[in-house]
């Protein structure tokens, strides 16, 4: 078959998966599974032939693990070849109960077994799968990124600093402008503190506004997290955004300890009620925050929590400082009280589009409470935080390069 009639095909295939809808899941045409995540497998334009709709960037780091992530327009088979030289020599795959993950254009491969604190070098590469039956498989084209390189973090380091970035809303010439803030000064990752987007509208958008600028900026060779604001819980795509992430413990809400910082992310949901109109009774973020305070209770009786020099919180809506909407009165009721009695160190939100550094206040919180700034020139922030195991030092910039804020805190611990 010549390539133009299996672009044909393909299409006729989709357009035919298209028209089955509703009724076809009545009768049972298809399971309930392929109609869920046919829009994962929808090639974006086979008239492309087969390519990158992402380079390769960098998530879930740790000291013996890197995940590589990227995105094609069609179905493939999809590994990583990696080693301490350019030469390369290591191959890696993802594996699910035995299968090989395949068929799939959302590629998210976990390179395991590395040493810390160690160079590797690392490419990424995809086969076009064009024919998937239960005994025979058809390759296409190959495709491969550039080499490329990371650092794995050490085992115990004595330091660690990030760079904080949130409420972006939809305006990607940000991302690279905020990081060239930063000049030249070493960093260990990128957060990503809400609100990236106005709310969630297909794959192109988040490749657009978000995937693309950060790859461009740094993210092939420094990994960044993220944890979604109020606004990324609207629109029509909003529960697909998870797929193009991996978070420690793959959850929207997670804990990790890097060096002298104990790390406490909380996905703090919308900020209106459940029950509001524009809902139109699908969300329920006062369950989903209850199980956070959950998990909060026991995350601070570990010992990575009680042991480490600082305890920091991230998360969007600020307990403090963001009005009386539901969702910041709701996450004060939950949250404030055990930051509180567990002697957190500090606080970063966003959300307000008022930066602002807000010192402890007796009665209300114990804690330095960091709001970082706004989608528009002019209010938009980098925060920049150092923290060794006697010292944290926080320095906000506004996007003119100017510090608008900072903080210091030696150690309790």
């Amino acid at each position: 078959m010549q390539a133009s009639e299996k672009g044909r095909s393909r299409r006729r295939f989709l357009h035919s998966l298209a028209g089955v809808g509703a009724a076809g899941m009545a009768a049972g045409l298809l399971p309930g599974s392929v109609m869920a995540h046919a829009h994962l497998l929808e090639p974006a334009d086979p008239d492309k032939g087969h390519v990158f709709l992402t380079a390769p960037y960098l998530q879930q780091p740790q000291p013996n693990a890197m995940t590589v992530m990227w995105i094609t327009n069609l179905p493939a088979y999809s590994w990583v070849e990696f080693g301490e030289t350019a030469s390369l020599g290591h191959k890696a795959h993802s594996v699910t109960d035995g299968l090989v993950d395949a068929y799939n254009r959302i590629n998210r491969i976990t390179l395991q077994g590395l040493k810390p604190g160690t160079r590797y070098y690392y490419r990424a590469f995809s086969r076009e799968i064009t024919g998937f039956e239960p005994y025979k498989l058809t390759y296409g084209n190959t495709i491969e990124s550039d080499t490329l390189s990371f650092t794995t973090p050490e085992e115990r380091p004595e330091t660690v600093s990030w760079l904080i970035m949130n409420d972006i809303h939809d305006r990607p010439h940000s991302i690279p402008h905020l990081m060239k803030l930063n000049g030249n000064d070493p960093y260990d990752f990128v957060f990503f503190n809400g609100d990236m987007f106005d709310f969630q509208t297909d794959e192109q958008q988040i490749i657009d506004h978000m995937l693309e600028p950060c790859t461009s900026a740094f993210a092939k060779e420094k990994p960044f997290l993220y944890v979604r604001g109020n606004h990324e819980t609207r629109g029509k795509y909003r529960r697909d955004l998870h797929h193009y992430f991996r978070n420690p413990d793959s959850r929207q809400y997670f804990s990790f300890t890097w060096g002298p910082v104990h790390f406490i992310v909380l996905d703090t949901g919308e900020d209106k009620p459940d029950d509001h109109p524009v809902y139109a009774g699908i969300v329920d973020f006062d369950a989903y925050r209850q199980e956070q305070l959950h998990w909060l209770e026991r995350e601070v009786q570990t010992p990575a929590f009680r042991e480490a020099p600082f305890r920091v919180v991230m998360m969007h809506i600020p307990v403090f400082y963001s009005g009386d909407w539901h969702g910041t009165m709701h996450c004060r009721q939950l949250f404030a009280p055990v930051f509180d009695r567990h002697n957190i160190d500090l606080c970063i939100s966003g959300h307000t589009h008022r930066y602002g550094v807000h010192e402890p206040v007796q009665g209300q919180h114990s804690y330095p409470l960091i709001i970082g700034g706004g989608p528009r020139e002019g209010k938009r922030t980098l925060m920049k935080v150092k923290a060794s195991r006697k010292h944290l030092h926080l320095q906000m910039l506004d996007d003119a390069g100017t510090e608008v804020g900072k903080y210091h805190l030696a150690a309790k611990r």
